[in-house]
């Protein structure tokens, strides 16, 4: 059974420039630079899968999804050197983050 202190941070980007290559690496790469925050147990990038439902939106460019063994490992997260230089530098490629939080509910 998994613990359920484990808090889930899952963000979806909109770049503002969907169609250019260079943001897309550019975000890319910022994501791989975010995953080495220490107090990260496990992380995934991720882009729309082919699926096609109604239920589903594919809108988006990329998901991150970190996994943190408790809340305060993920206020440690938001206040990491590398998390606020991503946010610095990045910023700028996103139109738009929806970010989902999630804790276990058993």
């Amino acid at each position: 059974m998994l613990s359920q202190d484990l808090f889930i941070h899952h963000v979806y980007f909109w770049l503002a420039y969907p169609d250019k290559p260079e943001d897309h690496a550019a975000l890319l790469a910022g994501l791989k630079a975010l995953s080495k925050v220490p107090s990260i147990q496990q992380f995934h990038i991720g882009v729309p899968a082919s699926t096609n439902r109604d239920v589903i939106d594919t809108s988006y460019q990329f998901s991150w999804l970190a996994i943190f063994p408790n809340k305060e490992a993920q206020d440690a997260y938001q206040v990491d050197p590398l998390h606020l230089h991503f946010v610095e530098t990045c910023k700028h490629l996103w139109k738009e983050v929806k970010v989902l939080d999630s804790i276990g509910a058993y």
